[in-house]
């Protein structure tokens, strides 16, 4: 076969842990599985599906969209706060319908009034421009947003911030401090991103591909 007609790998970026885990599952549903990355002792970085012609890699979650930003991976899985936080410019192309939660404001109850009649406040959070863009553009609400890395649900508790935004599944441990949902700023879950360059070049495959997950993916 000469190197002109040799098909080429697409490579896929997941983000690493539970979505990873399920993301994969799903490609072996669709028969481009890859045993190897099951192995939690592996220090593999590159996971080959030889037959498939796909390669697999895990990365950190909000590295995802730079990997396909720049190429480096054709395809991304990510979930949607990554995404919406990295601003990178890729094709957002299927919800893949598991890993849902929600982006939410929280606080004590006492915050509520602060919201409902636009007080200047502060918000922590680890999603400084999801906040941003809630409060600024749907709002239209002055606020002082605090970047944080641990634990947001301190951040009102010890008095940083009125509010905090945040990601919330079960809400346990916002109750468990407290702490409430008092508005919700946008439903999450994983989706296909793919690289704007890729999707020109390998636009049969990827199209492929993406209607093959879709024909598996959660409801």
């Amino acid at each position: 076969m000469t190197a002109g007609n040799e098909k080429r790998y697409l490579t896929v970026a997941l983000g690493k842990g539970r979505l990873a885990n399920k993301a994969m599952e799903l490609f072996e549903q669709i028969g481009m599985g890859q045993p190897e990355m099951k192995d939690k002792n592996t220090r593999k970085l590159i996971f080959v599906n030889e037959e498939a012609k796909i390669r697999f890699f895990l990365a950190k979650g909000p590295d995802v969209p730079t990997y396909v930003e720049y190429g480096a991976a054709d395809i991304g899985i990510v979930g949607a706060d990554t995404i919406l936080e990295e601003h990178r410019n890729i094709y957002e192309v299927l919800d893949l319908g598991f890993g849902k939660c929600r982006m939410c404001v929280c606080g004590p109850e006492s915050a509520r009034e602060l919201l409902t009649y636009q007080k200047q406040i502060r918000v922590a959070t680890k999603y400084p421009n999801i906040a941003k863009d809630y409060f600024y553009n749907q709002k239209h609400q002055t606020v002082e947003i605090i970047k944080l890395n641990g634990s947001i649900e301190l951040a009102p508790i010890v008095g940083l911030s009125e509010v905090i935004c945040d990601i919330v599944e079960t809400g346990s441990t916002l109750r468990e401090n407290g702490l409430m949902v008092l508005e919700e700023v946008c439903p999450l879950s994983a989706r296909v991103v793919v690289n704007q360059v890729s999707m020109k070049m390998q636009n049969e495959r990827i199209t492929e591909l993406i209607r093959r997950l879709q024909a598996v993916k959660a409801d």
